[in-house]
C-alpha cells in the first residue's frame, strides 16, 4: 500500500515545453480495467489546476507519445497490470531504462517498452515514475473498472498529486 503525502496544490495546463512534469494515464477506456490509468487521468483533470504539471491522456499510444514527452524532466505514467498480484495492488516503480520496465504491462506493452527505448536512444530518457494497479480481468467493451480496481483510485490519486507537485517543485 501507498503512503498518502500532504495535500497538494492544483494542477495546471502547461504547453509541452513547458512543463517539466508529465502526468500520463495509459490505457484503452473500453476494456474495464486495462483502463484504469485513464479513469485516474481524467479524475485528475477534475481537480484545479498548478504549474509545472501537464496531463495527458496517453490512450493506448505507444511510441506515438514520444513527441508529447519532450520537454518532460519528469513522467508519472499510470497504466494496468497484469502481475499475478490481487487486483487493485498498486506499485511504484522507477525504471532507470528500458529493460527495466515490467513485464505484463497491460494489452500495450509492447508499445511502451517501444516509447521508452526511443526515448533512451535519442538519449533523452526522463526521469519515470511508474504507477501500475495490478488487474485480473479485462473486459472489453466496458467502462466500468472492478470493485478491487476502482477502490485502488483515491490511493492512486493522492499519490500522484503528491508526486507531481513534488516533482514540480523542485523544477529548476
Amino acid at each position: 500500500m501507498l503512503l498518502l503525502g500532504a495535500p497538494a496544490a492544483p494542477f495546471a495546463p502547461e504547453t509541452v515545453c513547458a512543463a517539466p512534469v508529465l502526468v500520463i494515464g495509459v490505457g484503452n477506456y473500453l476494456m474495464g480495467d486495462e483502463g484504469v490509468g485513464v479513469h485516474l487521468l481524467h479524475a485528475l483533470e477534475q481537480r484545479a489546476p498548478f504549474p509545472g504539471v501537464r496531463l495527458m491522456d496517453g490512450g493506448t499510444g505507444g511510441v506515438n507519445l514520444l513527441p508529447e514527452m519532450d520537454g518532460a524532466r519528469d513522467i508519472i505514467m499510470i497504466d494496468a497490470t497484469r502481475d499475478g498480484l490481487p487486483a487493485g495492488t498498486v506499485t511504484l516503480l522507477q525504471p532507470r531504462c528500458p529493460a527495466e520496465l515490467p513485464r505484463g504491462l497491460s494489452a500495450h506493452d509492447f508499445g511502451l517498452k517501444d516509447l521508452f527505448a526511443a526515448a533512451a536512444l535519442l538519449g533523452d530518457f526522463p526521469t519515470v515514475h511508474l504507477f501500475t494497479i495490478s488487474v485480473e480481468t479485462v473486459n472489453p467493451m466496458s467502462l466500468e473498472l472492478s470493485p478491487a480496481v476502482a477502490a485502488a483510485l483515491p490511493v492512486v490519486l493522492e499519490s500522484v498529486v503528491a508526486l507531481a507537485a513534488d516533482l514540480a517543485a523542485a523544477a529548476p
